[in-house]
């Protein structure tokens, strides 16, 4: 277990220099291990990766990574498979570096989750992500022997955000900076949506809840993960009740206390929170994300509309690709999520055609606007192709309202006379999120993203609206917001609300399904789901009881899409109050901490859907 779980962190997360498989880095780099002191003496474990025919007359400008995951391979002439964002840039020839952040593996000080920024600090010893950033870059220009003077920098998932908050350095050598798949607010990304807990992350926490005592190589962690003796995460999580009954496993884990102590989206949690802290941006950016990523879709979208609200005149770009959490980074020759193939060699067109093309712009090239990309590279994931866009969200994007209809039709105008339709949601039977239970005890759940939801529309906890049948195709491409009007017999829900793209019943399965079993004759692709816990409905901060019985407002924001639905096809929303053990339970009644919550609190609700409910989508011509 210990070595699946760390396999995972290296692969999953950093997506940083593994052990070598080639020859190349080794033959073609030379490596130089270093400590680094940041402005209040802690030392950061530094390796720097040098072309060997850099010199005074050929010299790279540097490219970086600053990890919480470990830099391995550590140890003078090691060398990793890889170095960089891709083999292509591995080969163009750049400066490439790797820094452990402050308390983590090798690197000197203490561990922080989503390090608060200091916009205004006040002495040495007043130090984040930011000026840690800054100090680095500032001794390698004057150590790393034939650098150019530019840096860039880069990072997926965690790495995503120290490469975000490292554009809040305003370094003025940081002249191209793309965080892909960055964390943005923990209250919104990763760990909570929306302030629902995922407790699919649950098997996660000694990852980042444990304090190192030394600078180690190994991952010090390890004993604390928890060694189920099921493969079924769903029973597991279940037969363990009551969140409070965590304290089992995770009484010490800091990460879990400081959790579970921060319900509401308070300070805690405020102050990790990105977006509030960009401003002038000077690096040219270059947001990435996957429209199937399951751990951090939030991040690029959040930032990349930050950045153009805060400073409309920075270079602020965005690429959305067909992809799973990190999944650009490596080519997989036949381009699938779960069982939807979208093309060959997506990655590497990415790779080469975008990212490269993008640092090589602002490192090596003029460095001026004129970069050849464009503002959004977005995948349209329907159609199946790259689609650019001189702004995100598209401003000529006809606004519509899909009504849910009582008799479990979609209909474009609204209701002539009012209805509802009820479920009861029963804490001790939660709807699950996936049918793939080998799914539901890694380190996070990918595959649900694009998954078949005909298990879920077929309980009758589950409310399913559909179009009829296309007669034309329908492109969604923008923001979604879901209004709800709603009542419950409780007194607290969630409400979660699926986007689904249903297939004609002639489609034939494609040549690459992972499991041949699954027919995409009829199938209902997920295509974006999202949950609103009604107790946030008017405050993250103040969170309010429902009043039994009583019709109220609750807003479901759903993440951007990009989605044709092809003639033939239909439109399908699906609303839910579970989907387990994805997202922890609700108790259904209002209580001021549900991590506190007891067996008694969870209770059977009986939840209506007014059918002047609508999903407002934007639809490009």
């Amino acid at each position: 277990m210990k070595k699946i779980y760390a396999l995972l962190l290296l692969v999953v997360f950093c997506n940083g220099p593994l052990a070598a498989q080639n020859k190349y880095a080794e033959e073609h780099y030379t490596k130089e291990d270093v400590y680094i002191p940041m402005r209040d003496g802690t030392k950061l474990f530094t390796s720097i990766y040098t072309p060997k025919d850099a010199s005074r007359k050929q010299k790279y400008p540097m490219v970086m990574q600053r990890t919480c995951y470990s830099i391995a391979p550590y140890g003078a002439g090691k060398f990793p498979a890889r170095l960089g964002p891709s083999e292509t840039m591995m080969k163009e020839g750049y400066i490439f570096v790797y820094q452990d952040v402050r308390g983590r593996y090798k690197s000197e000080g203490t561990w922080t989750n989503m390090t608060p920024i200091i916009d205004k600090k006040k002495g040495k010893k007043q130090v984040d992500e930011a000026s840690d950033t800054y100090d680095t870059i500032d001794w390698l220009l004057k150590h790393a022997a034939n650098n150019n003077g530019k840096v860039g920098q880069w990072g997926i998932s965690y790495p995503g955000f120290y490469t975000a908050a490292g554009i809040l350095s305003n370094h003025p050598a940081l002249k191209a900076s793309s965080p892909q798949a960055p964390i943005s607010d923990f209250f919104f990304d990763d760990f909570h949506h929306n302030g629902a807990l995922l407790e699919s992350y649950f098997f996660t926490y000694p990852v980042f809840g444990v304090q190192k005592t030394d600078t180690t190589s190994k991952a010090w962690y390890s004993d604390q993960m928890i060694k189920p003796e099921t493969k079924d995460g769903y029973q597991f999580l279940l037969d363990m009740g009551p969140l409070t009954n965590a304290d089992k496993y995770y009484k010490n884990n800091f990460f879990w206390q400081e959790t579970i102590n921060h319900p509401n989206y308070d300070e805690f949690w405020q102050k990790r929170s990105l977006p509030r802290h960009f401003g002038k941006v000077k690096p040219a950016v270059m947001f990435v994300g996957g429209w199937f990523d399951a751990e951090d879709l939030t991040g690029p979208l959040a930032l990349f509309k930050t950045v153009k609200k805060s400073d409309p005149t920075a270079y602020n770009t965005i690429v959305m690709g067909p992809f799973g959490h990190g999944r650009w980074s490596r080519e997989t020759g036949h381009t699938m999520h779960s069982n939807i193939y979208f093309g060959d060699s997506i990655a590497t067109f990415y790779q080469k055609n975008i990212e490269a093309k993008f640092f090589q712009h602002f490192l090596k090239g003029k460095g001026d606007k004129a970069s050849g990309l464009p503002t959004a590279y977005m995948f349209d994931t329907g159609k199946k192709e790259w689609k650019t866009f001189n702004q995100w969200p598209v401003p000529t994007a006809t606004r519509q309202k899909l009504y849910l209809g009582a008799d479990g039709k979609i209909s474009m105008t609204a209701p002539a006379a009012a209805g509802s339709v009820s479920y009861i949601s029963d804490p001790a039977k939660p709807v699950p999120y996936t049918e793939d239970n080998t799914t539901t005890m890694g380190f996070t759940p990918h595959n649900y993203m694009s998954e078949d939801q005909r298990f879920a529309g077929r309980r009758p906890d589950v409310l399913v609206y559909q179009t009829d049948v296309l007669e034309e195709d329908v492109t969604l491409g923008g923001e979604i917001m879901s209004h709800l009007k709603i009542a419950s017999t409780g007194t607290d829900a969630d409400f979660i609300v699926k986007l689904i793209d249903v297939y004609p019943g002639d489609t034939e399965n494609n040549d690459y399904m992972p499991n041949k079993n699954i027919l995409l004759s009829n199938y209902w692709q997920l295509v974006r789901l999202e949950i609103m816990p009604a107790r946030f409905r008017n405050s993250f901060e103040k969170p309010e009881p429902l009043v039994a019985n009583q019709k109220t407002d609750v807003k479901v924001p759903l993440q951007d899409v990009l989605h044709t639905f092809k003639k033939g096809h239909r439109i399908m929303i699906q609303v839910q109050s579970t989907a387990f053990p994805l997202f922890a339970r609700n108790p259904q009644k209002f209580v001021e901490n549900p991590y506190k919550a007891i067996a008694s609190d969870y209770i059977k609700a009986t939840e209506t859907v007014y059918n002047d409910s609508y999903v407002e989508v934007e639809v490009l011509k």
